[in-house]
């Protein structure tokens, strides 16, 4: 099986070998910024410094996107909703970047995507909804993708005929974005890397260094070893999200900011379930609802509850389920029930604190504090404005720096894999012939790595055993396995199967049927003895089971307790020290 052509970017190495180096430059340099945080907003912090010529180190205490970057309802969306709220400014914003990022940063990842909105009462609805999609259209959402479309219900009933007749009056087509959030945060972060800065995973901060009131620094534990340093930097930029409290309390100052977590819950059902042929948007009591196909899915969410137990673990519950089934049922001709559920998902947004009770009322709007001479905080915002939220938090740390900085060019910075990304989609037939696969794994691996897709397929070339699809997730190769945990940082079984991957979602075991297959591969590439890659194995497969039992809890606490009860793949001492019991 040839290689395949070259990618025309070389990949950022995040490997064991340069994960060893980096803990070497992490004791011994001083940097220019340190960035806590692996989420979005760190990893585009990251790169935005990085990109200016700045000497950057991205530490995070667990897995890039280990929380709420690997959580969302899969858009890189413009914030319709907000137009009701006259939030014309963050609509505006989100739109600018969902252009940019479909169009040049990230065209691998980010895709468009065709929604229906289901109109359910005559006369005035229509003209209403339409003015708003008027604004969306004029105000950035119609560039690289069409402008809004009005059905009749006959019409609407075509896009959709899933829908249970009477629950529509008509329809109006209009045009978001798709992302795997996950893999765009690990790209975001590769693509750091690839630019010079240090970017490092299982990596934990455990208190700050000072001179005076000053902080010049953090002191770091890797979760993997127990092994602790100090590293030096003239700025410190805090972009852990829901963690935003717990850091300000560790550094021993505060912002006067304070974040809110907000749980929402997605449910996972296959495609046939569903018959429609565009995404759905439905209105709720308090929010809005969406059904988004995800391959051979639908992905259906989501809740909005306020959290405040443990943050690296945020529950579903029987009741959450429930809800979204209850929901979605009253519109489809054919309900859905429990036993048609492949994959359940939890995720905490960061929002910031006001004073009113719900959380679907408190901002979406990002902020830019300083915490501590030398350190600042960035928290709130969407996943959308990312880009936005990493520039201005590298601007407010530029006078710490002690040299001149630029302005922000990630505007103009594609990320790895989207150079050369759409002629390769055009050569996809012979790909397909030159790699000996199907030209659907052609499409996927292009949809997932970009124009570095041919680096998974040399080594399947290399090592003809990776060209099988894994066990009990066929859709993925082995290959992808193995390059997880040679060139894109995955440590632990559930790296793979949850982040890298998209399995724990997307196949009713969750991944336990694959999680033995996954520890031998990794181990391979990472040194395990069988020992390991059993306990690995038996690890994730306890996680499952704990996830499972917590999905049929009555409430977040016995949920919560739940999901506490199963063994952690990493360990943290500062959350167990701040808050020991998750609160």
């Amino acid at each position: 099986m040839p290689s395949g052509s070259a990618p025309l970017f070389d990949s950022a190495d995040l490997s064991p070998v340069q994960r060893e180096n980096s803990w070497s430059r992490l004791r011994s340099e001083e940097f220019d910024v340190l960035v806590i945080g692996g989420g979005v907003v760190g990893a585009g912090a990251a790169l935005d410094a990085a990109s200016r010529g700045l000497r950057v180190a991205l530490v995070e205490a667990r897995d890039f996107a280990a929380g709420t970057s690997s959580r969302s309802s899969k858009m890189f969306h413009g914030g319709l909703r907000y137009l009701e709220q006259l939030d014309f400014g963050l609509v505006a914003e989100a739109l600018h970047e969902r252009e940019l990022s479909m169009s040049r940063i990230a065209p691998h990842l980010v895709k468009p995507l065709e929604f229906l909105f289901p109109l359910t009462h005559r006369i005035w609805e229509r003209p209403y909804m339409a003015a708003g999609f008027v604004l969306y259209d004029v105000m950035g959402g119609a560039k690289s993708v069409p402008a809004q479309k009005h059905y009749s219900k006959a019409g609407a009933m075509r896009v959709a005929p899933g829908l249970r007749d009477g629950v529509l009056v008509g329809g109006i087509r209009y045009w978001d974005t798709l992302v795997d959030d996950a893999r765009h945060t690990l790209t975001l972060a590769r693509t750091a890397a690839h630019y010079g800065a240090i970017v490092r995973n299982s990596t934990e901060v455990v208190g700050f260094l000072r001179e005076g009131e000053r902080v010049r620094g953090v002191r770091l534990r890797d979760t993997e070893t127990g092994d602790e340093i100090e590293t030096r930097a003239g700025a410190v930029i805090n972009a852990t999200g829901v963690w935003t409290d717990q850091l300000q309390t560790l550094a021993g100052s505060d912002s006067g900011l304070r974040v809110r977590a907000s749980k929402g819950v997605h449910i996972v059902v296959a495609r046939e379930k569903i018959d429609s042929s565009a995404a759905l948007i439905l209105r709720t009591e308090k929010s809005v609802l969406f059904i988004i196909p995800w391959g051979a899915h639908w992905i259906i969410g989501t809740t909005d509850t306020d959290w405040k137990l443990d943050l690296a673990h945020p529950a579903a519950t029987s009741a959450d389920i429930e809800y979204i089934l209850g929901h979605v049922n009253n519109v489809l001709a054919e309900p859905i029930t429990r036993d048609d559920i492949q994959g359940v998902y939890a995720g905490l947004r960061p929002l910031l604190s006001g004073t009113s009770d719900s959380t679907t009322k408190l901002s979406r709007e990002h902020a830019v504090l300083p915490v501590a001479p030398g350190m600042i905080v960035v928290a709130g915002g969407k996943y959308t404005t990312y880009r936005v939220m990493a520039a201005d938090a590298v601007d407010a740390i530029t006078e710490f720096v002690g040299k001149d900085v630029g302005s922000s060019v990630t505007a103009e910075l594609p990320l790895l894999g989207a150079g050369g990304y759409r002629a390769l989609v055009n050569r996809i037939p012979l790909l397909a012939s030159q790699w000996e696969v199907g030209e659907d794994v052609v499409r996927r691996l292009l949809d997932r790595y970009g124009s570095l897709a041919g680096e998974i397929m040399k080594l399947a070339d290399e090592r003809p055993q990776l060209a099988a699809p894994l066990i009990g997730a066929e859709k993925y190769l082995e290959a992808e396995v193995a390059y997880a945990a040679a060139r894109e940082g995955a440590l632990h079984v559930e790296d793979v199967l949850v982040r890298r991957t998209r399995v724990s979602m997307e196949y009713s075991h969750r991944g336990s049927e694959s999680a033995q297959r996954v520890a031998e591969i990794m181990g391979a590439e990472l040194g395990w003895s069988q020992e390991k890659v059993d306990a690995e194995a038996q690890l994730y497969r306890e996680r499952v089971v704990a996830e499972l039992m917590s999905q049929s809890s009555a409430d977040d606490n016995e949920a919560d307790a739940l999901l506490r009860s199963a063994p952690e793949a990493r360990t943290s001492l500062v959350e167990s020290s701040i808050h020991p019991a998750g609160k």
